[in-house]
């Protein structure tokens, strides 16, 4: 799932989510699958791995899986089982692409 909005998730997803915005999983979220984002507020479950500018998991978060960020901060009781890679810039989660000038003959 390619997004250009910001996500709010409270049930169950299976899948890749893409977006250059804010992700939010709720208390209620589960999501299975890799995230690619700006920001990311993990209240609830994922498993899978991460690639982000800024991860923020939550007192009440769960994650499985690699960590790769700019910023994590872990609040006291949340869990992390997995690893953490720290990036050196930031990357944009969707790739623009080129603009060519076509000319017409």
């Amino acid at each position: 799932m390619n997004l250009a909005c910001k996500l709010f998730i409270d049930g169950e997803f299976e899948g890749s989510i893409i977006s250059d915005k804010e992700i939010n999983i709720g208390q209620n979220g589960l999501v299975i699958g890799k995230i690619t984002t700006d920001r990311l507020i993990v209240q609830g479950r994922v498993e899978g791995d991460i690639n982000a500018t800024k991860v923020e998991l939550k007192s009440t978060g769960k994650v499985q899986g690699t960590i790769e960020s700019l910023e994590l901060l872990i609040e006291s009781k949340a869990i992390f089982e997995g690893s953490s890679i720290l990036k050196k810039e930031k990357v944009p989660a969707i790739e623009e692409k080129p603009k060519t000038d076509k000319k017409s003959k």
